[in-house]
């Protein structure tokens, strides 16, 4: 069986990314507004979009910050916030297990919803994927490098966008197009049901617990109706 080049996963890695970036930039632009009106410095504002490189747990961060939270309740949401990208990391650890740590470290650092959204795909095509982690690093590239630019765009545009536009919900509506058509059989649906319905109606949930809340309740649901329909 012949693989795919490492150089032909990276590049399709790049192109099945791209789209998505109609939703990725929008909200980085939103975040570069929203860091320097909470009070971040230029610098500080587009460094977060490299060291925490997450952008709703981003978002919160510089709205808790502006807020004057205390920095445990900042630190603590932000950490409940990505808790989610553990899921992310059990989801691909079996297609990446044979590769060395200093791979992994990388590729768990550019493990966002949109890379994760856009290789698991990848991984699921082939099971035992040679070079897929090459699309994963393409993709997760593509990513970070769009999320960096609009960032800055963000902080160098400030105030000159129109709020009206309400570009923060750019990102939300494009993972919704990925994930939908990925629905095809009923456990899928009624993990992302179950989860929906927690996550709309747990809102009041204090440092963003409805997340994990969400996560966990889609997981169980998801896990118990495939070993219902195992046993038809």
């Amino acid at each position: 069986m012949t693989h795919p080049s490492p150089k032909s996963e990276f590049i399709q890695g790049i192109m099945d990314q791209l789209p998505l970036q109609l939703g990725v930039v929008p909200f980085g632009l939103v975040f570069g507004v929203l860091g320097m009106a909470s009070g971040l410095s230029a610098w500080q504002t587009i460094l977060m979009s490299s060291v925490i490189f997450g952008g709703a747990s981003q978002v919160v961060f510089a709205q808790l910050w502006m807020a004057g939270a205390a920095p445990i309740i900042v630190g603590s949401s932000v950490a409940v916030l990505n808790l989610r990208h553990v899921l992310y990391s059990v989801a691909v650890a079996k297609y990446l297990r044979l590769l060395s740590l200093r791979w992994r470290i990388l590729l768990g650092y550019l493990l966002t919803d949109e890379a994760f959204a856009i290789s698991i795909k990848r991984f699921e095509h082939d099971p035992t994927p040679r070079n897929a982690h090459y699309h994963l690093l393409g993709s997760g590239v593509t990513l970070w490098a769009f999320w960096q630019l609009s960032t800055i765009a963000g902080v160098v545009l400030g105030a000159t966008l129109p709020a009206h536009l309400n570009l923060d919900f750019a990102i939300p509506m494009t993972f919704i197009a990925i994930v939908l058509p990925s629905l095809r059989h009923v456990p899928h649906v009624l993990a992302a049901v179950s989860s929906g319905l927690v996550a709309v109606f747990g809102q009041s949930l204090p440092y963003n617990l409805w997340i994990i809340a969400a996560a966990i309740t889609g997981i169980v649901i998801g896990a118990q109706a495939e070993k219902w329909k195992a046993q038809q």
